[in-house]
């Protein structure tokens, strides 16, 4: 069991880590721009790190969900590497709003994408099973015949 699931906790692990590497960046602004917890408003610089945290971390279960569904359901490789590719999106999207709110738009844009396409792995997936466990037709046999 663990062979078909092991790339999907590794990409999971750094999906931690990444939302780990995110929150203390909140921690470093706060501490640079002298803004105490509870307070979220501040000088644009660290407004855009917290909005840029704050996004990435509501998002986190919607990937976490899907890329364990998708590697699950449909095929762990693809899966993992999809994962690889959304983290690096979001890394991507929060060093440019970092930066400037502006250049978060082409990584939010990608990483929407892989969402999608996750979204799409994971309903094929799925489907395949019902049809192939609840009906007994098997797709795959259907398609290459």
């Amino acid at each position: 069991m663990l062979d078909q699931i092991h790339w999907l906790a590794a990409v999971t692990v750094l999906g931690v880590l990444e939302q780990a590497y995110f929150f203390l960046q909140v921690i470093y602004a706060r501490r640079l721009f002298g803004i105490s917890p509870p307070k979220i408003s501040g000088p644009p610089e660290f407004e855009r790190i917290f909005r840029a945290q704050v996004n990435s971390s509501e998002y986190f279960p919607i990937f976490l969900a899907l890329l364990w569904q998708a590697g699950l359901f449909f095929h762990q490789g693809l899966a993992a590497a999809l994962g690889l590719l959304y983290l690096y999106a979001r890394y991507c999207y929060f060093m440019g709003y970092k930066a400037s709110s502006s250049e978060r738009l082409a990584p939010i844009y990608f990483s929407a994408g892989v969402l999608w396409i996750l979204i799409a792995v994971s309903a094929l997936g799925i489907l395949h099973y019902f049809l192939s466990h609840y009906v007994g037709l098997n797709v795959l046999q259907f398609l290459t015949a």
